[in-house]
């Protein structure tokens, strides 16, 4: 028996956004992913997906918001060192917005995100990013919260294994897991770039 979801039992829409009337925010797509302690599992594709999806945004005329993160220097969130840096094949160009994040895994705390989703002016918003357990789905979670309609894209998005009550969570497992908590009640998740209106 399929399960109901929350957005469901409230009569929440389950349409996808379409890029033409929403904005696109990446969250975190640095570099501190792609190697190292913190490397992804599937990062490479989720960045093939995330630039397939920018490019689609901005041939759209989509409004970007690019979210960073910056714990500060010698971190690993360190934006001043590559490490930091937003990774080249999803970087910002002329007129698309960073917004950087020093504490929350919700890139609405303490920055100014809302305030350039307010100035778009659109209710829906498209997110991606890494890490999927995390930054994409506290951020999604804080557009909810604002009143924004949040779609999330799923293969754009990667995360990393985790150990849990019971035993390892492979990262499939967590990406997957926190997917369904968006989709339950704070968005709609869509597999690809191209299932957006």
């Amino acid at each position: 028996m399929p399960t109901t979801t929350l957005r469901e039992l409230n009569g929440l829409d389950r349409t996808p956004a379409s890029l033409a009337d929403a904005t696109l925010i990446l969250v975190d797509y640095q570099n501190t992913y792609t190697r190292g302690v913190l490397e992804l599992t599937g990062w490479e594709p989720a960045l093939d997906a995330a630039a397939d999806l920018l490019a689609r945004a901005r041939a759209a005329g989509t409004k970007v918001v690019h979210v960073i993160h910056d714990d500060g220097e010698g971190t690993l969130y360190d934006v001043r060192q590559d490490i930091g840096r937003i990774h080249p094949r999803v970087a910002p160009v002329a007129g698309e917005a960073v917004v950087v994040k020093t504490a929350a895994p919700d890139a609405f705390v303490g920055t100014d995100l809302g305030e350039h989703l307010d100035a778009a002016g659109h209710e829906n918003v498209v997110v991606a990013g890494f890490m999927t357990h995390m930054c994409v789905t506290f951020t999604a979670q804080g557009a909810f919260l604002r009143g924004n309609r949040p779609t999330v894209v799923a293969d754009a998005c990667a995360t990393r294994p985790l150990s849990s009550v019971g035993g390892e969570l492979s990262a499939e497992q967590v990406h997957r897991a926190a997917l369904a908590t968006v989709a339950d009640l704070y968005g709609v998740v869509v597999p690809t770039a191209a299932a957006l209106r």
